[in-house]
């Protein structure tokens, strides 16, 4: 049990490092598609170190879904798509709407 733990936030933090250096270098100004592919390749060793594992929650499984996209594309505007969408989830997950809460008048 703590072992699958483990690996499954081992294998989280991989995703996420590789993600955000991806997500990183698609937004920069002087974006070179020749030196994108080399990173990802250089970078995609970070992924093959670790153990892939089951994910179940949503952000992670866009995430994995993200990093493969990312693996097998090199259009931009597609993967930076991709990465908004990412992003949007991920401030989601933090995002709680307060339900029934008062007003902030008092009410006499």
């Amino acid at each position: 049990m703590n072992d699958d733990k483990f690996k499954r936030v081992k294998y989280l933090r991989a995703l996420e490092k590789f993600a955000k250096l991806v997500i990183r270098n698609l937004k920069r100004e002087d974006y070179d598609e020749q030196r994108f592919t080399t990173l990802v390749a250089k970078n995609l060793e970070i992924l093959q170190k670790v153990e892939p594992v089951f994910l179940d929650q949503p952000y992670a499984k866009a995430l994995c879904e993200f990093s493969n996209l990312t693996i097998n594309s090199t259009d931009r505007s597609v993967l930076l798509k991709s990465a908004n969408n990412l992003e949007k989830l991920k401030n989601a997950k933090n995002y709680k709407k307060e339900k029934h809460k008062k007003s902030g008048y008092d009410e006499y």
